[in-house]
């Protein structure tokens, strides 16, 4: 393996103007795992597991992400969504880092972002951390023997966790820093420890680079079934995406960052970055074993210093805790991490306001729609007695990574839809015979039932009806579902509340779309749900 060890700093890090005591190029996760303990940065769990603290940020640093503003970028880039600095402030946060980083020892990793061998994004990540090095070679591709003498890196991704931002000089808000920029192909990542930080900067370069080749990428898990019948799983936190596209009898892809191209369906990742609060045995057997594993970095788990037994209840450190393994930990998972052209592709929603029904098909044109609000709903808790939902819109579902405009991704998604000529299905795992604090969470027995009839294309061949709210064709009756969670209204006791709620979520919707309307054709604004107007 070319560099597997401690490099010439001169010749390493040239380019890059950086003065390191030593670079740790390519180093194995053996090397990193033991190296990670010497540095005190990790302690090691029962089973195998390192386990580490990432202090005061234990989630991403959303306020503290900028994008450089210049020739490259200026027309490319959705600033609505992105806040951006100047060339000048780069380069003075730039200068500082290489200042800051001097004589330091670090950690080098040369990696591919993507297993599409013709779209893939060779990377050079410089770590501050061991761990942080063993983590992101955990997450992206390692390239092969042969692989390695050829590699030639694009873009370059520093992390330095000691570093600290000056907001006057740099044009932060803070003494943290993500800063990215495209003209330059660097990322320079400062004040945070949490590693996620890595991985969403590599997300955020494919989400840039990828829509000009034609290439769609996407925040969804994907699995497949063998014989062109791999299915796309979109949906935001807590609607189950991990969940439902987790399938014995078909092979996952991958479970969070995906492209698609002319090639089919490829994994951006070589591994998972899986939840680990409240984590359990005997609902998530496959990710609970990978924390008993050798080589596991897990963040702000709570572990016992004595017994080194490990509480995934227990969220004194974070709510956010969070385990990275390589995606062979998990058995029905593909080592290349691509597949065929989907057959299927599937929203997934968590509707807390009792109003969406269990599945539905889409047109292309309404996908795009509700691909472009990126809909679902979270409970406002229960303090105080407040049980109202709140509805929640995040863009392609992945606003926070999406550097281009919206509209670019639907459009590429509304075309690859046509030409596969791919079903899509919106499936909601939220409430059903009333909303949160009155009804109760669907079935997961009747949302596997649905999707699997969807999956095999039984479903295809059943009597549907038009929701007359939101356009959409619902399934009347489906063998081994009962049809009563098949209309929502019906579920309802009080049939003018669903009615008034239907409304309002309907509004909410279309309220949400306007800043979407002209960027789209007229096919998908007619797409819209129909709200009443009353005199």
């Amino acid at each position: 393996m070319r560099g597997n060890g401690v490099s010439n700093t001169a010749v390493e890090l040239a380019d890059l103007g950086i003065e390191a005591a030593l670079v740790r190029k390519n180093w194995n996760e053996a090397r990193l795992y033991q190296q990670a303990v010497l540095n005190e940065d990790a302690q090691i769990a029962k089973g195998g597991a390192l386990v580490v603290k990432t202090g005061q940020h234990t989630g991403r640093s959303a306020k503290d992400k900028f994008t450089v503003r210049d020739e490259t970028t200026e027309n490319s880039v959705w600033w609505d969504n992105n806040a951006s600095i100047t060339p000048a402030q780069f380069d003075a946060l730039w200068e500082d880092f290489r200042d800051h980083l001097k004589g330091k020892d670090l950690y080098m990793q040369e990696l591919f972002g993507g297993a599409d061998l013709d779209h893939r994004a060779p990377v050079r990540v410089v770590t501050e951390y061991a761990w942080h090095s063993l983590f992101i070679r955990h997450l992206l591709r390692i390239p092969t023997a042969a692989e390695y003498e050829a590699f030639q890196h694009e873009f370059t991704i520093i992390n330095a966790p000691s570093f600290r931002a000056d907001p006057a000089k740099h044009g932060t808000v803070s003494e943290t820093v993500i800063a990215v920029n495209f003209a330059r192909k660097i990322v320079l990542i400062g004040g945070t420890s949490y590693a996620g930080e890595t991985k969403k900067s590599v997300f955020t370069i494919l989400n840039y680079i990828l829509p000009t080749k034609g290439v769609m990428p996407m925040h969804c898990s994907v699995n497949d079934g063998g014989n062109d019948d791999a299915a796309i799983f979109f949906g935001l936190s807590g609607t189950g995406k991990t969940t439902l596209s987790a399938d014995a009898s078909r092979t996952l892809i991958g479970d969070d960052e995906h492209g698609w191209s002319e090639n089919g369906l490829f994994n951006f990742e070589g591994g998972c970055y899986a939840k680990m609060i409240n984590l359990s045995q005997e609902n998530e057997p496959e990710i609970y074993a990978t924390t008993k594993m050798w080589g596991t970095v897990l963040e702000n788990v709570v572990m016992d210093d004595e017994t080194r037994e490990l509480d995934f209840y227990d969220n004194t450190l974070a709510e956010n805790s969070r385990g990275a393994y390589p995606i062979s930990a998990i058995e029905n998972a593909s080592l290349e991490g691509r597949c065929g052209q989907p057959k299927n592709l599937i929203m997934l929603t968590a509707d807390a306001f009792g109003v969406l029904p269990p599945i539905a098909k889409l047109t292309p044109a309404q996908a795009m729609y509700h691909f472009l609000s990126g809909y679902t709903a979270k409970v406002a808790g229960t303090e105080k007695g407040v049980t109202e939902p709140t509805a929640t819109f995040s863009t392609c579902f992945g606003g926070p990574f999406m550097p281009r405009h919206p509209s670019e991704y639907g459009k590429l998604l509304g075309q690859l839809i046509d030409q596969y000529n791919v079903d899509c299905w919106l499936v909601s795992t939220g409430w059903t015979g009333g909303p949160y604090g009155t009804g109760q969470r669907m079935p997961i027995k009747a949302t596997r039932a649905l999707l699997n009839a969807a999956l095999d294309g039984s479903l295809n061949n059943v009597e549907f009806r038009k929701d007359e709210t939101f356009g959409f064709m619902v399934p009347v009756s489906v063998p081994g579902v009962d049809n009563a969670v098949l209309d929502p209204r019906g579920t309802w006791a009080d049939k003018a509340a669903y009615d008034a709620q239907a409304e309002k979520l309907a509004g909410m919707f279309v309220d949400n779309f306007k800043v979407y309307e002209a960027h789209v054709e007229d096919i998908v604004k007619a797409a819209a749900p129909r709200v009443k107007v009353i005199a």
